[in-house]
């Protein structure tokens, strides 16, 4: 009974925790942060979901219809190469679109955090299997860290948390999800350092 009850803990974890709503989350943020009205905010948010977020999603849905993949989250290492053929393609388009309408500083430096780890993730992926949920979970904290100090030091017991969830699940071993861990947040300190957000 205590084994089933960890690995509903560890699945409602990952489902609620999943990257596509981190993202969302991240990106609303952002946006208030980087706007001076809800306006404002409310727009660069629709925008940058709609040429980021969504796309992913449906097209992997589609896939997952079509029997492409495993699953939204897919498991197998060999068919995550489509996906990150895909959020590299959706990352580099919506990076263009918001230089071209004048995007602030900080949402572009998320489109270029996103495009520089999906190709570091992309080349590993060639070999070895690393953990999603908790790279989008560290680039997040890192994220919210850089905006709110040590007022959002609390999310960072995520991170431990979601690396539970994916271990215990079975879904990438420590070292998977210690490598999604510090590669994500590495990469969201110097590009956002190089932008001069840090």
């Amino acid at each position: 009974m205590q084994i089933e009850m960890k690995k509903r803990i560890a699945n409602l974890t990952s489902n609620i925790l999943n990257p596509f709503l981190v993202g969302f989350i991240i990106i609303l943020l952002l946006s208030f942060q980087s706007t001076s009205s809800t306006l404002d905010a409310l727009r660069w948010s629709l925008i940058v979901t709609a040429v980021s977020i969504l796309p992913i999603f449906l097209i992997i849905l589609y896939l997952v219809r079509k029997e492409k993949l495993d699953g939204v989250f897919t498991s197998l290492r060999k068919q995550r190469t489509k996906v990150y053929w895909l959020a590299g393609l959706c990352v580099s388009v919506g990076f263009v679109i918001l230089r071209f309408w004048g995007a602030p500083p900080m949402l572009v430096a998320v489109f270029v955090a996103g495009l520089s780890a999906v190709v570091t993730f992309m080349c590993i992926n060639l070999l070895w299997k690393i953990s999603l949920h908790t790279a989008l979970i560290a680039a997040a904290v890192t994220v919210l860290v850089i905006l709110y100090g040590w007022i959002a030091a609390v999310t960072v017991l995520l991170i431990p948390l979601m690396s539970w969830s994916r271990i215990e699940l079975k879904q990438h071993s420590l070292a998977q999800v210690a490598a999604g861990t510090f590669l994500a947040a590495l990469i969201v300190v110097v590009v956002f350092y190089l932008f001069g957000l840090v």
